[in-house]
């Protein structure tokens, strides 16, 4: 089989056909039981996964498509995508990608703060929040795992809006029996205490997440399971108020809102019930039976609560770790991960952000990239990319390639830094890791290198030897600097606009 009669194949603008040929190749069993798939000789099966090798729809040229198959198609049976900056990185557009040749997406920590935009083959935008970013794809079972907060509000919302637009959610999403649930008294609780923190404040999204967590860890939590013991549910979620009441003056209970939050909930509980699942015993069922299996992470590593610039962090474990206690997979059965990096950096809410680009430039960068919080809307805090705070997550993940996100925004640029170390102001000593100590940051300053810019659209560019050569510096200097190679590159927002290397 020919580069371009494989193209003519894949690039089926209507829908995603399974890659065949007519020659020699190795054949194995999908998801339905055994296939007579066959690959073409040069591309390789997942390891231990199923083979559904599946690329985007759009039409792109036979070398790109080629080496989209033979990019996922060696994917291990268990991978990941994580961010590795602040969160926003563009994580959902990647998984939704390569959802198509999962069996299972799934969500293993965070909640509805996670803001994850992708876009349908029609270029439909969709903003999920805590269901995973693989539901646009039919075939694929998504799964919001035991390390997850659910607002279940806020996810028959989510259900309800895809539902509306031709999304089919029956029998396709699974919620874990073990994840705790996150009340609305929750974001009460969580705008009380930002108020409370003053000019102090971590800058939330507000909507619950650290109190829940924070229910979770104290042990008076309510879990999903819990919904099927309405007879207890009402003291344990008493208890709950109560303490909520006790610790935030500003926090009104009374027996009235007691009972009107459980007949919402005998409601909500009804409708979850077909959803509710062992989702551990899923997940490891499903790799016992050669499933393979997409992680999906919210947030990212730099906010994780024991790695991330503390206290400005999320309050669950955005890396790597997160995976095996979220989901309830051994360290063992993981494989790829991947790291989600915009090609500059960006962070909501407050805390430390050493490559910051202040005044006119830092809004140059805002607007182009249309830097605003999918979750909350806020305008994101815009700088360059810190390639310590970079390796620093390499170092904690093990990422075994990286996915540089919106490279076409630093497209107008005439010049690009690269922020690659930190030393004291004082004395100019060089900070040899990302510290811990925030008095610390506070005292160094970053040493950049400058790249010149290539000042040219590179939007619709969609093989890697098409991009101009400032283009190609940039981001082989990135892997040079990191150590880890780059094998997605995102040049806009759509579902086609990415460039396997």
């Amino acid at each position: 089989m020919t580069a371009a009669s494989l193209a003519l194949d894949l690039a089926n603008p209507v829908a995603l056909r399974r890659v065949s040929s007519h020659g020699s190749g190795r054949s194995w069993g999908g998801r339905h039981g055994p296939s007579s798939l066959r690959l073409p000789k040069g591309l390789r099966c997942p390891r231990r996964a199923p083979a559904r090798v599946l690329v985007p729809a759009a039409a792109v040229t036979a070398v790109q498509e080629v080496g989209a198959v033979d990019r996922i198609a060696s994917l291990s049976q268990v991978a990941a995508v994580l961010g590795t900056q602040w969160g926003d990185e563009g994580k959902g557009k990647l998984v939704d990608i390569l959802a198509r040749n999962f069996d299972v997406v799934a969500r293993c920590q965070g909640g509805a703060n996670a803001g994850h935009t992708i876009y349908n083959a029609e270029g439909k935008k969709f903003a999920l929040h805590l269901v995973p970013s693989g539901i646009l794809n039919e075939e694929t079972l998504c799964i919001i795992g035991n390390g997850a907060v659910v607002h279940l509000p806020g996810l028959f919302q989510e259900i309800d809006g895809l539902e509306s637009n031709g999304v089919s959610c029956e029998g396709r999403i699974l919620v874990s029996d073990r994840a705790h649930l996150l009340f609305d008294f929750h974001q009460v609780v969580d705008g009380l205490r930002e108020a409370e923190l003053g000019n102090s404040l971590i800058g939330t999204t507000k909507r619950g997440i650290g109190p829940c967590y924070s229910s979770k860890v104290i042990r008076n939590g309510i879990r999903v399971c819990d919904l099927r013991h309405m007879d207890t549910f009402v003291q344990k979620l008493d208890t709950l108020m109560r303490d909520a009441a006790f610790r935030f003056e500003g926090f009104k209970y009374n027996v009235d809102m007691l009972n009107k939050e459980v007949d919402r909930y005998k409601k909500f509980a009804e409708r979850l019930d077909p959803f509710i699942s062992d989702t551990v015993h899923v997940i490891n069922e499903s790799i016992l039976q050669k499933k393979s299996i997409l992680v999906e992470g919210g947030q990212a590593t730099m906010l994780d609560i024991d790695f991330g610039t503390y206290p400005f962090v999320t309050s669950s474990s955005p890396s790597a770790g997160g995976i095996c206690t979220g989901l309830g997979i051994a360290p063992r059965c993981l494989g790829d991960i991947i790291g989600v990096v915009k090609a500059y950096t960006t962070r909501v809410g407050s805390g430390p952000f050493p490559t910051e680009i202040l005044g006119k430039s830092g809004d140059v960068l805002r607007v182009a990239g249309m830097e605003f919080g999918t979750t909350t809307g806020r305008p994101r805090r815009c700088g360059w990319l810190d390639i310590v705070a970079l390796k620093y997550c390499c170092q904690i993940n093990g990422f075994s390639s990286l996915n540089l996100t919106k490279l076409d925004v630093l497209s107008e640029l005439s010049e690009i830094k690269l922020g690659i170390s930190y030393r004291q102001k004082n004395d100019g000593e060089k900070v040899e890791s990302f510290p811990a100590d925030l008095y610390l940051m506070e005292q160094t300053q970053v040493d950049y290198e400058v790249l010149p810019g290539w000042q040219c659209d590179i939007s619709s560019i969609r093989n890697y030897k098409d991009l101009p050569p400032m283009a190609h510096r940039y981001v082989e200097r990135i892997e040079e600097l990191v150590g880890v190679p780059i094998h997605y590159i995102g040049v806009g927002p759509g579902r086609d606009a990415i460039i396997f290397k």
